[in-house]
């Protein structure tokens, strides 16, 4: 039972996880609180994340590929 997709919506301090298998079952569905986001995601195999497009999105996808970000633009 791997997650293969996760649906992350972005929020002020309680995010929500959604993740799916191959099969597309729901495997979690679980929020989060701001500190807990990095070590979720650090705990996971590679997969999928889909988010919101919003101002912060950016930001966060840095944060879950592992680079870090200044939140200014290039």
């Amino acid at each position: 039972m791997q997650i293969t997709t996760i649906g992350f919506d972005l929020a002020k301090n309680v995010f929500q996880v959604h993740g799916i298998d191959a099969t597309e079952q729901v495997v979690i569905r679980k929020p989060l609180r701001r500190g807990q986001v990095i070590k979720f995601f650090a705990g996971l195999s590679p997969c999928l994340i889909g988010m919101e497009a919003c101002a912060s999105a950016p930001r966060r996808r840095g944060r879950l590929r592992g680079k870090r970000s200044s939140g200014q633009r290039r």
